[in-house]
Order: structure tokens, then C-alpha cells, then sequence
């Protein structure tokens, strides 16, 4: 059985991106969580990342299972907590917030989570996660104590996106936060590619298919859309974005 990251490099080499669903499984989402995975079977989603910041009731656990139950791709972890955690994930996003500096989520998080990963026999992909500023301040943000870094600040971006490949991560993740008012500009995503000999994740602020082709056009490997697709009544929204994503 092929590894999930084989199974997204091989997406990337045959299609030129990989299209990632954010699925935040709180009870905020509960009545379309069914719809959101169903729409991503149908429109070519190619990854569903499951999680959130914050958790505002005790039934996470139960959404994922549904999600993955119903799902017909990757179903793979995405870690505001390790109280998140359970068997139904396919993968983990091994994160640390390499952008802040509060121990708790550069290593704390991870040392508590990795036996438990060990024990539910969870792949894990290492990821340099980067949170930058997107001109709202973002759920992450404030519950992890980081402060993003300036988008006019390239070098510093790339900076933090070098340590992440020298400490052997598999993606750096640039983030501009959910809700976030702008996305990544393509300018930051050139330089980190430029620099860089490990992929990209780029996400937070998309709002728009042409928007995130332009994001698969700078150099990212992988596009992340989640808030943009919570509150669309456009129902093929997912499937343009997935159309756009994917180059070939």
C-alpha cells in the first residue's frame, strides 16, 4: 500500500498541483460537513485535511469517523490539538509552528502526540508550518501565541522555510490564516521556491480558482481552500477550484 505523501507526490508529478479541502469538524459545521465530503468525492478533491483550532463541543471524534466513512480520498489530519487525535485519520501533518516561538508548539505538542501516533500506526509528513500575516487576526494565531510574519518580509519567510527542509521536513506550509483578508502573494512563494528543494503547501485567504492557479503558477505545490467553500452557495465552487489546481 502506497504511503499518502507517495500517493500526493505522484498527484503532484502527474497533475502539476494537489487540491487539499480544509474540513473543520466543529459543531459549527456539523449540518454540511455530509455535503463538503460528498461535493469533494464528486469534484476531484484530491486530499481532505480534518481539523481545527478550537473545538466547541466533545463530538469531533465522531464527525471525523463520518467523514471518513464517507470519503473516497485521503482523509489526513491537520493538528490543532492532540485531543483531536484518533484512528480514522489516514495520515497526520506532522506540524511544528516554526514561525513562532512558543515551545509548546515548535515541540510540546508533538512529544505528547507522538506515542499516540505510534500506537494508532499513523503515517506521519513532517511540515514547516509558517504563519504570515493576512490582515485579520486568525484563530491560530491566538491560540498558539504567534505572531505572523509581515508579508512585505520575503527573506524572513524564506529564512524560516530554509530551517524547515535543514531540519528534514517533507512540506514547508505557508499560511496566511483563516478568514485571512489576502493570500500569500506569489512573490514570497518565488523566492521559498527558488531556495527550496521540498514542496510547497500554500493556504488561508484564497477566494477564488484563479487566485489559486496563480498560487500553483508561482511554484506551490499544493493549494489548501476551506472558510471560501463554508460559506459559497456556489456548488460547483469546489469542482472550479480543482479544475483550476490541477495543470494537467
Amino acid at each position: 500500500m502506497h504511503s499518502v505523501y507517495s500517493h500526493l507526490l505522484s498527484i503532484y508529478e502527474i497533475r502539476g498541483g494537489i487540491y487539499a479541502v480544509l474540513l473543520d469538524p466543529d459543531k459549527k459545521n456539523h449540518s454540511i460537513i455530509e455535503s463538503m465530503v460528498i461535493q469533494a468525492n464528486e469534484s476531484d478533491v484530491d486530499i481532505l485535511l480534518v481539523g481545527g483550532s478550537l473545538m466547541m463541543d466533545g463530538k469531533s471524534h465522531d464527525r471525523v469517523r463520518d467523514i471518513k466513512e464517507q470519503s473516497k480520498i485521503p482523509v489526513v489530519f491537520f493538528p490543532g490539538s492532540v485531543s483531536q487525535l484518533n484512528s480514522y485519520f489516514d495520515a497526520v501533518l506532522f506540524l511544528s509552528v516554526l514561525s513562532g516561538r512558543n515551545p509548546h508548539y515548535l515541540i510540546g505538542e508533538q512529544v505528547i502526540s507522538a506515542p499516540i501516533i505510534k500506537d494508532l500506526g499513523l503515517e506521519t509528513i513532517p511540515t514547516g508550518y509558517l504563519l504570515l500575516d493576512g490582515g485579520a487576526r486568525s484563530t491560530v494565531e491566538f491560540m498558539s501565541g504567534t505572531k505572523p510574519i509581515p508579508m512585505d518580509r520575503p527573506d524572513i519567510t524564506v529564512a524560516h522555510a530554509l530551517a524547515a527542509e535543514y531540519m528534514g521536513m517533507k512540506f514547508v506550509y505557508l499560511e496566511a490564516g483563516s478568514g485571512a483578508e489576502r493570500s500569500v502573494p506569489e512573490e514570497i512563494i518565488n523566492r521559498c521556491v527558488e531556495n527550496l528543494n521540498i514542496n510547497l503547501i500554500v493556504g488561508g485567504g484564497i477566494k477564488s480558482p484563479q487566485e489559486a492557479a496563480s498560487k500553483i503558477e508561482a511554484g506551490a505545490s499544493m493549494v489548501v481552500t476551506g472558510s471560501v467553500l463554508e460559506t459559497s452557495q456556489n456548488n460547483s465552487l469546489m469542482k472550479e477550484f480543482a479544475d483550476a489546481i490541477h495543470k494537467n
